[in-house]
Parts: C-alpha cells; structure tokens; sequence
C-alpha cells in the first residue's frame, strides 16, 4: 500500500529556513526532515532561500582527481605489462605438444618462442600499449606516438592504421 504523504506545514517550512541558515544543503536537509529532496526544493523555492553548488562542485572536482589518479596508475601498470611482454619475445621458452596416438604430452625447451606465440606476445603487448595511451594520453609529444605507432604496425607484420 502507497504511503500517504504528509502534509507541509508551518514548522517544516521554519525548520526548512534554519538548516538552511546553518548552510545545510538540500539533501542533508532532506535526510534530517526525513522528507523528499523535491519537497524541501519547493518549500525553499516558496521561501525564496537557495542552495549553492560550491559542496558538488568541489565533491566533483574530488572526485574527478581521484578517478585521474586510479586512471593513471593503471595506464603505469599497463606500460609495464607492455614491456614484460615484449620482453618474452627474446626469453627462453618451452614448447609443448599433446598428441599422438596415446595423446602424450611432450615438451622442449628453445632458444625464443615461435614466431606465432611473438605474435600473441606483441598483439597482448601492443593492446596494453593502447589502452595505456587512451588512459593517460601523451600531453605533446604528438612526433613520439607516430614514431611508438608505426614502429608497433611494423612489428605486428606492417599491417595499416586501425581504424578509428
């Protein structure tokens, strides 16, 4: 069953006027009425007091900074992924194999991986990369992030642009 709202009256409005007084905002005001956020904006606007922005606006810009922060801790953590990977292209690794008629498991180490498993490396290498960039994106150096691109196209086998 719908819950009957209750009526706004002389006290509401008296209360309305001294949170507001004490530089409450709306909803702080809200929670302490027990009332809606919309009621108390009509009992203010009848009484003609306003709410400033200045608590959202710097909560905004808070908030904002901390997202920057997380954003590029993560583009770091992602360079670095970049790097280990391209690093695996030129390590020792071992090789393997499933199969034969007993579907026996073989194994063999070898200088380098394969050329296919290069491939993977710099593709997972080259996304990090990317997303990096996109997270926190060069300030200038426009010339660097041409050469960086071209340089990923060709190791990837001089493939075009991708789109964007």
């Amino acid at each position: 069953m719908a819950k009957t709202p209750r009526p706004v009256g002389e006290e509401d409005e008296q209360q309305v006027r001294a949170l507001h007084a004490q530089g409450l905002g709306r909803n702080e005001i809200a929670r302490r009425l027990e009332r809606s956020g919309r009621t108390i904006s009509i009992i203010a606007a009848r009484l003609n007091l306003e709410f400033t922005t200045e608590g959202t606006e710097k909560a905004t810009r808070h908030r904002t900074a901390q997202l920057a922060e997380k954003r590029a801790i993560l583009a770091d953590a992602l360079t670095d992924d970049a790097l280990r990977l391209t690093a695996q292209m030129w390590e020792p690794a071992v090789v393997f194999n499933i199969g034969g008629k007993d579907n026996e498991y073989t194994e063999q180490p070898v200088p380098e991986p394969p050329p296919a498993d290069k491939r993977a490396l710099m593709a997972a290498a080259t996304a990090a990369a990317a997303q990096s960039l996109r997270l926190v994106p060069p300030e200038t150096d426009t010339q660097g992030l041409a050469a960086v691109d071209a340089w990923l196209r060709d190791m990837m086998g001089g493939g075009a642009a991708p789109a964007e």
